[in-house]
């Protein structure tokens, strides 16, 4: 999801499921065809400074976004709160860290991770993937000279994101956002 540094506000047409809610795979499916729309994907505003974006319609009233990174810029730890996903990645590369763990919902500050819950994945262009409820990671362009464009919807609309920060096996909760702060 977007931190708030430039916006471009759009929309793009999709196909709807006919009101039902979209399931994962037609999230995954939704955003692999929109990085394959290569006007769409041109049209994004790129900024060698800070992450932009477009807002597009998804699939069954889903949140969907088209975002450009620049080289050696990442999204920080944070989850999507009870909203499942996807994200492909449309243009360059991406790197998504990850915890292998469902994290409480409320009622904590400070945690303590078991060895072994830390997961890494490389997405270059055309390479996507989809996630469950309460999902935690962090989305990186790793690249020194090459910037990154990918495509992200998420069902329901993200309704918060929480932000994370991470010092060893400990993650600190900083800050809840809710929509206001990133539309």
């Amino acid at each position: 999801m977007p931190s708030p540094s430039s916006t471009v506000s759009s929309s793009a047409s999709s196909a709807s499921s006919g009101g039902a809610a979209p399931t994962i795979a037609e999230l995954l499916e939704f955003v692999r065809s929109t990085a394959r729309n290569e006007e769409l994907i041109a049209s994004l505003p790129l900024d060698p400074e800070g992450r932009t974006w477009i807002r597009l319609d998804g699939p069954g009233g889903s949140e969907a976004w088209l975002i450009g990174w620049p080289p050696g810029t990442g999204t920080g730890w944070h989850d999507h709160a009870d909203s499942i996903g996807a994200f492909t990645t449309a243009a360059g590369a991406l790197k998504e860290h990850s915890l292998a763990v469902r994290l409480p919902t409320d009622g904590w500050k400070t945690l303590e991770l078991t060895d072994g819950v830390d997961r890494s994945r490389e997405l270059a262009t055309g390479q996507g993937r989809a996630f469950g409820q309460n999902h935690v990671h962090e989305v990186l362009n790793e690249s020194e000279d090459v910037h990154a464009v990918s495509v992200h919807a998420y069902y329901p609309p993200l309704p918060r994101i929480r932000r994370f920060s991470r010092t060893g096996a400990v993650l600190r909760l900083e800050q809840t956002e809710s929509p206001e702060d990133w539309q």
